[in-house]
């Protein structure tokens, strides 16, 4: 009688453990927590990243490159790299509303210096619902492209940042010796990263059948920075309204000026400018992204404080330095500065302001 107690009590022990197995995991973040197991869906307790079965992590681990599927709600798709980094691959993390259609808007999330990809996307999960906008935020890890092909698009390269950066101890500055800084600049366009984004718009149209001929762009702190030079580099790309938000410094419409300041020895010319200030620019800045504000990296030089000492004084510094470029040139400018207030370097806030700036009907 015994033994037979005991048989039943171990095979319910069994069952139970069988039943409460670790198959969850948290969604990849790049902390210690994404080498842990749950035994229940929730979110991780270390990162607040949603849990997600370990199959489907698989799944998203075996992912093909240039093999796109974008399912309702939020998922990744994988594309090679862009000319001369083809085997550097870009992950693209998307959310899809509900009620997309054939003619719901796209909008690109480009990330700040962290590359989270995942977090910008996430923080537009509930607009992207709200307004029925297709969420594509591009992850471009560090260690295939690292800050002259981010921040600086692929325009330059070669760069000695070892011998000519020093960060300001207990501060978010970082001090650039320009007269130490050396690069050389890369001639050729179709190498820059602006061609990725439109390459992503083209996967996911084609995918999903879509109608758009041109998307939304926004882009935070690192990702501001990218997306001012786009509308200054990449006249020709298929980016119609641009929300460079929050960026550290401003690359000038000014030729006299070197990289990463100005346009000096760059293969863009007057003709291209022109076209630039068509551009649906919106210079998307936050009121107390000032003097104050500890939050990103800051770059300090003679010329970036030339812009300003602090980024809500540098946008307003590239956007009237710019009207006055045009106005010198007589070319139309339809460049904007909007100061979002009590918004300080928060890509969150200034996202939220971004939805209703874009998609709120007037």
């Amino acid at each position: 009688m015994k033994t037979n107690l005991l048989n039943f009590v171990v095979i319910i022990f069994l069952l139970s453990c069988k039943n409460n197995q670790n198959n969850y995991a948290c969604t990849p973040c790049d902390l210690s927590c994404d080498t842990l197991s749950f035994s229940k869906p929730g979110t991780c307790p270390k990162c607040s990243m949603p849990l997600i079965l370990k199959k489907d992590l698989e799944k998203q681990n075996e992912q093909v490159v240039n093999e796109i599927n974008i399912h309702e709600g939020s998922g990744t798709f994988m594309i090679e790299g862009g000319k001369n980094k083809t085997d550097k691959p870009i992950k693209v993390y998307y959310h899809k509303p509900r009620n997309f259609n054939a003619n719901s808007k796209i909008l690109m999330v480009i990330p700040g210096a962290g590359r989270n990809g995942d977090s910008y996307r996430d923080a537009w999960v509930e607009e992207s619902e709200k307004y029925n906008v297709l969420i594509l935020s591009p992850m471009y890890a560090e260690e295939n492209y690292p800050f002259e092909d981010y921040h600086l698009c692929g325009v330059m390269a070669n760069l000695n940042l070892r011998n000519s950066i020093t960060y300001i101890k207990n501060t978010n500055k970082v001090k650039l010796e320009e007269d130490k800084f050396e690069f050389t600049i890369n001639t050729n366009k179709n190498a820059w990263i602006f061609n990725d984004f439109d390459r992503i718009f083209d996967f996911a149209v084609k995918t999903l059948h879509s109608n758009q001929t041109q998307y939304d762009a926004f882009g935070h702190s690192a990702g501001g920075q990218i997306l001012h030079r786009l509308a200054i580099l990449a006249s020709a790309s298929k980016v119609d309204r641009i929300l460079a938000s929050n960026s550290g410094f401003y690359t000038l419409p000014d030729f006299d000026k070197a990289l990463p300041f100005g346009l000096k020895d760059t293969p863009i010319d007057k003709k291209d400018l022109r076209q630039s200030f068509k551009r649906k620019l919106v210079l998307f800045t936050g009121e107390l992204d000032n003097e104050n504000e500890t939050g990103g990296t800051l770059l300090r030089s003679n010329s970036a404080d030339l812009q300003g000492l602090h980024r809500l004084e540098r946008a307003e510094y590239f956007y009237k330095t710019s009207k006055a470029i045009a106005e010198e040139l007589q070319y139309d400018f339809n460049w904007k500065l909007k100061i979002i207030p009590n918004v300080g370097h928060n890509h969150r806030k200034m996202g939220d302001a971004a939805a209703i700036y874009l998609y709120e009907k007037k």
